[in-house]
């Protein structure tokens, strides 16, 4: 490790005095085969929190049968040592931190697990968005949302020690919300989707969705009845029929059997749970454990606040707090690249980034986000595609695991007259991911720009069914139009594409026979893979003159961004029945994929 300065070392507590940590405690990072934790709650409760890890993610491959358990994004683990020290990560609501044990925060790039080692338990709401992840990494097909939840809650209620684990025990929460606010019905539970209001709005319709959602898993866990799932989905999705009937093709039964069966299962208060052994495979003696500095704690934490929606704003400041006391932070220099990245400030994120590589050239997200700031400074020519290429292969050679590093490297080699390395690249993004629908969706682009029509409909057709709107509404339109190229017939060309951000336009080649002398051309939008940024602010204008799409201008604080709906008639749309081309001076909250120009696609927004 290397030491400070005794100058710099007073500097570092005096300026990190607003990064509150429990009088300059000794920070360790232990490392297990799987995950890095980092934490000031000493050495014996960073190696507990490793193994605990290390267990359920065991038992996670013995549910699923699986023998290589992925996660997509790479995991960094916190564990703080009080309460305190949790706040300073915690979402806000209304103005102050929400008070939780644990807390699990996503990214593209990294995602985050924060524990409070002063309270009993801190791993049930992580190990909920564990299981989720885990199912990303590991499932290809996305699932209702009743599984998916019903599946988490079920995985956290796991009790797991160094002998075994008891798998399948219902909480005693879960038997009295039920008995307090009764049950739905098996039709409506399975009917809700992510865009429901039962699943986004906080309330007694969303507890009943999660607490029975939980007691159907175990229950089809208890009856061995999980294979018939598959049946269930394919009756769904394959066969087109409606919810009733796809019920009675798996299950044997009505829905209004299924109903009564769920209710003498909750009444009974009878559930079976599974004893597991845990691997021997699994020492903790093993694990490695080694001190970090204040300095690189206060990074890490940092690096949470950049990839959080309410602190992302002063993450930039803290990045530097840090580096004023150690320049040759690598951590804080590839953070402080990021945040810059993030506020489109291109000259500093250059800067910065170009000196964590010099201090650290291997560290895998150093490369990535270079890769991402030369994409975002403009269309690409030659030379810039090579260079934004090759950070990419060094990004995968340092973390071969970093599925979004493989899709940007596809999108790249498509577009820069490597279409089949682009295909093989875009789908080891969706190995690693094969839940990522604009994974998906730019594979199904690729594919038709590479004379591949008969992949790219599959690819869509499957996306149809995609439970965000927004890709499924694309994926529709991109679908009937492979299907007129096809039944035009195969003899399509590419038309050059300028790159990553670009959308390729195909034609037929001018004077065949029996074909018209223009060009008939059809634009196919690519779906954005970049992070999903928040913006919050009131609609200044509304231009509907291209529909079915719109373009919403939103102003927030001095910024003003458009925002580009696809299909009105399928935007995703919270706080409101359907989308309004009459919305002025309305307050929205916006959910968005940033473009290359600045404007931004639709994800979801919030009419407040």
């Amino acid at each position: 490790m290397r030491s400070l300065r005794p100058g710099r070392v007073l500097a570092l507590l005096v300026i990190c005095s607003r990064l509150v940590f429990a009088g300059a405690p000794q920070w360790v990072e232990v490392r297990s085969p799987n995950f890095s934790v980092i934490t000031d709650a000493g050495e014996k409760k960073g190696r507990d929190v490793a193994l605990h890890f290390e267990q359920m993610r065991s038992v996670f491959g013995t549910l699923m049968t699986r023998a290589n358990v992925n996660l997509s994004v790479p995991l960094q683990i916190v564990a703080f040592h009080n309460t305190k020290e949790m706040r300073q990560v915690a979402p806000i609501f209304r103005g102050k931190p929400t008070e939780m044990a644990g807390l699990f925060q996503g990214g593209e790039d990294r995602c985050f697990i924060m524990l409070d080692m002063s309270v009993d338990d801190p791993w049930n709401v992580v190990f909920h968005e564990y299981a989720h992840r885990l199912m990303d990494g590991n499932i290809a097909i996305r699932t209702d949302p009743w599984f998916e939840e019903g599946f988490a809650e079920y995985f956290s209620s796991i009790e797991v020690d160094n002998k075994e684990a008891r798998v399948g025990k219902i909480p005693h929460e879960t038997y009295e919300i039920l008995q307090q606010m009764g049950m739905m019905r098996i039709s409506d539970l399975f009917r809700v989707q992510q865009y429901s209001k039962t699943y986004n709005e906080n309330g007694d319709h969303r507890t009943t969705f999660y607490a029975e959602s939980s007691l159907v898993v175990h229950y089809l866990y208890d009856n061995h009845l999980i294979p018939k799932l598959a049946a269930y989905y394919d009756a769904l999705h394959g066969q087109k029929k409606p919810i009733d009937q796809a019920v009675r093709a798996a299950f044997g039964m009505t829905p209004e059997q299924f109903d009564k069966v769920l209710r003498n299962y909750l009444s009974s208060g009878h559930y079976w749970y599974y004893r597991i052994p845990t691997p021997e495979s699994i020492v903790p003696a093993q694990f490695t454990a080694s001190p970090i500095s204040l300095a690189e704690a206060h990074a890490v934490l940092a690096d949470i606040h950049a990839h959080s929606l309410d602190y992302r704003d002063k993450a930039l400041a803290e990045f530097q707090d840090v580096l004023k006391a150690d320049p040759d932070n690598a951590s804080a220099l590839r953070g402080a690249g990021f945040a810059c990245l993030q506020q489109r400030d291109f000259q500093h994120a250059t800067e910065y980034l170009r000196r964590a590589a010099q201090l650290n050239s291997k560290d895998a997200r150093v490369h990535y986000y270079y890769a991402m700031l030369l994409t975002q400074e403009g269309p690409p020519d030659e030379e810039k595609s090579e260079r934004i290429k090759n950070e990419l292969e060094s990004a995968i050679t340092l973390d071969p695991k970093l599925a979004d590093a493989y899709s940007l490297l596809g999108y790249t080699q498509a577009f820069s007259g490597e279409p089949e390395k682009g295909i093989a690249s875009l789908k080891k993004a969706v190995e690693l991911s094969p839940r990522n629908d604009h994974y998906m969706f730019n594979l199904a682009s690729v594919c038709l720009a590479n004379h591949r029509v008969d992949d790219a409909i599959v690819i869509w057709r499957n996306l149809e069914e995609s439970s965000d709107r927004e890709v499924a509404a694309r994926a529709s339109q991109s679908l009937e139009q492979a299907l007129r190229f096809k039944e035009m017939g195969n003899s399509l060309v590419v038309r050059s594409a300028n790159g990553p951000g670009e959308v390729p336009q195909l034609k037929r080649p001018a004077g065949q026979a029996g074909q018209p002398d223009e060009p008939q051309e059809v634009v196919v939008a690519v779906a954005a893979s970049g992070p999903v940024r928040f913006l919050k602010g009131k609609i200044t204008a509304i231009d509907c003159s291209a529909s079915p799409q719109a373009v919403v201008t939103v102003l927030a604080a001095s910024k003003s961004v458009k925002v580009h709906v696809r299909d009105v008639a399928h935007a995703v749309v919270i706080g409101a029945d359907q989308f309004s081309c009459d919305w002025k001076d309305t307050k929205i909250a916006v959910n968005y994929r940033e473009r290359p120009d600045g404007d931004g696609d639709a994800v979801s927004l919030e009419i407040q």
